[in-house]
């Protein structure tokens, strides 16, 4: 096939410490290549893909030039040339001058859906012509009543993570992600502090979050919790692999949450609320639990040592490897086209 697959802006594929969704795209890029279909990217121009790359010139889609000379740059190439398919990560509006043509268009939700555009985009579009994917059920179900929408998981490359069957008797609690009160950093420290447990935090501190830290992470740091700031790929690894348990207290409907896979792939539980896509992911007793209250969190610190490692890391890679996502993907592009003859 020959497909092209349209990146935001902002962050470069793969992106080096945060960016889930470019993450995404370059674990789909170097699938489909190894494959042999030949794969063109729109993306920033940092980008580091085996894919043919255009780069974006405007870098921000919260600016309308940016968009402009991005959907300009993006419709001059499919034009251009004969894709089999496009899969669009970013704004819907970049696909608004393919809507009415043939291409079998691709647009995938990793966040809250904009039903309104939806529905406009379905009204404009060739029948047949455009369908919609969410990173879960959770999302997908929000576009299904009213377009043709698939749930398909985000995956991850098992080869970056690493087994770990026993961990030390003192291992760690762990938070990683974006430091801010939607992702409940500030209900971590109160499950460690609780459970008498090790709490490492880990990810970045958006800028208009500093004061949240300030009150509310900074000074409850000790000797056994600390903050090490973001991570990469490889301090990830080790980080999740040594870790007793994964804990996600997000206080918001979580899409997917691709570290929830990440930590399974290395054998850790994860233990959520149960919001967003938290009751697709989490398989209670098997991989983790989950819960809905900071007293059930603090309980099931205590049924970790129940759960069985190996049967975490086989169920991600029944579900979440990066082989089974690109299947799915090249089965839904495949079963697109041929409804779109």
């Amino acid at each position: 096939m020959k497909i092209a697959i349209i990146a935001d802006p902002e962050l470069p594929v793969p992106p080096l410490l945060y960016g889930g969704i470019e993450r995404i795209i370059s674990m789909l890029i170097e699938g489909y290549i190894k494959l042999g279909h030949k794969v063109s990217l729109f993306a920033h121009p940092d980008s580091n893909t085996s894919a043919k790359l255009f780069a974006y010139s405007g870098l921000s889609s919260s600016n309308k030039l940016d968009v402009i000379k991005n959907t300009f740059l993006i419709n001059r190439i499919l034009i251009k040339n004969n894709f089999d398919i496009v899969h669009s990560f970013g704004r819907l509006a970049y696909l608004l001058p393919q809507l009415p043509v043939k291409l079998p268009k691709l647009m995938s939700y990793q966040r809250e859906p904009s039903l309104g555009q939806i529905k406009k985009a379905i009204t404009l579009s060739r029948k047949n012509s455009l369908s919609f994917t969410g990173c879960s059920a959770y999302i997908s179900n929000q576009i299904s009543p009213f377009a043709t929408s698939y749930p398909i998981f985000n995956g991850v490359d098992l080869s970056i993570y690493d087994f770990v069957e026993k961990i030390k008797e003192d291992a760690p609690l762990v938070f990683l992600g974006r430091i801010e009160p939607i992702k409940g950093t500030h209900i971590a420290i109160k499950v460690a502090q609780a459970t008498n447990k090790r709490l490492i935090i880990a990810g970045n501190i958006p800028a208009e979050y500093q004061n949240y830290f300030e009150q509310e992470i900074k000074p409850y740091l000790s000797d056994t919790i600390t903050y090490i700031g973001p991570v990469n790929d490889s301090q990830k690894n080790k980080l999740l692999g040594s870790a007793l348990a994964f804990l996600m207290p997000i206080e918001w409907n979580e899409p997917f949450g691709i570290v929830m896979a990440e930590a399974m792939a290395c054998g850790t539980p994860v233990i959520a609320f149960n919001r967003g896509s938290v009751p697709e992911i989490v398989i209670n007793g098997i991989n983790g639990f989950s819960c809905n209250t900071v007293e059930e969190m603090i309980g099931l610190i205590g049924k970790v040592p129940q759960l069985n490692r190996q049967n975490i890391r086989r169920d991600c890679e029944e579900r979440f490897s990066s082989t089974i996502i690109i299947n799915h993907y090249l089965e839904l592009y495949q079963k697109m086209i041929d409804n779109n003859k």
